[in-house]
């Protein structure tokens, strides 16, 4: 499925939070089954967050491991490191985290078309960089990583205060790396945490944040938390989608409220578009308890 790479057997790590209200917790309810699903919404200056169901439940990253690599990139073109105009040139073979591995992707598996045709040729690092998130390309995300590099993704992720259960580690389809247990995981509180950090300018400067926030407001998949939130408010978001997994975090700006990060994550059964119906049903109903 495009979007992102199959997690394979993943065994879901959930500690229970609270502040569910009736809504919510149906909106949850109808989407979870015998799944995990999480939700938390932070609000810019507040310490505790105003949802909170199952924030700290491990979950299989899929795309979503893009957004830490879109800020990093942003941010080492900002201190001078990393060059968006600088020519990349397409391949299809990566060096696996696993030592002496190499791994290639599966073009079927991949929602962005125009980094596959560019094979052999050069892209511009900022296409890529855009390819990555705005239609989740996989190959364009494994190029960018390479000239990013993990350990600049680790520091973006350190620096928003995220906890050492959210990890993004290695490349999408990186499978030696994911048969020797090295595998990108995340949680709801670490995802709102981060987009709340870059709101606040605690991971980059005004130029290197308004970048990463227009690259999410021109997002093309738009039907999960987007869709479940009323009109007037400016929504940033990166999804997340494979077998038995869909996510979705978003940046909202709102008249008269400080930033929120807002991220659903739901690793259940049922279809996608289930799965993505229930993302904007819940969207609906965590709103309501931020504002109100």
């Amino acid at each position: 499925m495009p979007g992102g790479d199959r997690s394979g057997a993943f065994t879901y790590d959930a500690r229970v939070g609270s502040s569910q209200t009736e809504a919510l917790s149906a909106a949850v309810d109808s989407v979870r089954k015998d799944g995990i699903v999480s939700v938390v919404a932070r609000v810019s200056g507040e310490e505790d967050p105003r949802v909170s169901i199952e924030p700290d439940a491990r979950h299989y990253s899929a795309s979503i491991m893009k957004l830490p690599i879109l800020i990093a990139a942003h941010r080492l073109v900002e201190q001078d490191r990393l060059d968006l105009g600088r020519p990349v040139t397409v391949r299809n073979e990566f060096e696996s985290r696993n030592p002496g591995h190499r791994f290639s992707l599966d073009r079927e598996e991949d929602s962005d078309p125009a980094t596959w045709a560019a094979l052999g040729a050069e892209v511009s690092l900022g296409e890529l960089v855009h390819r990555m998130v705005i239609v989740s390309g996989n190959l364009a995300t494994n190029l960018v990583l390479d000239e990013v590099g993990s350990d600049e993704v680790k520091a973006v992720l350190a620096d928003a205060g995220c906890s050492e259960r959210t990890t993004i580690v290695r490349g999408i389809e990186d499978y030696p790396a994911r048969d020797a247990g090295i595998d990108n995981l995340i949680t709801a509180d670490d995802m709102a945490r981060l987009v709340v950090a870059l709101a606040d300018g605690r991971l980059a400067g005004a130029g290197a944040t308004a970048a990463c926030e227009q690259t999410l407001l021109a997002q093309a998949y738009r039907n999960g938390i987007p869709a479940g939130l009323p009109d007037g408010l400016t929504v940033g978001n990166k999804t997340g989608w494979i077998s038995s997994v869909n996510h979705d975090v978003a940046l909202i700006r709102a008249p008269d409220l400080p930033p929120v990060g807002l991220a659903v994550l739901v690793s259940a059964p049922g279809s996608e578009e289930e799965r993505e119906a229930g993302i904007a049903r819940i969207a609906e109903a965590a709103w309501a308890e931020v504002v109100g």
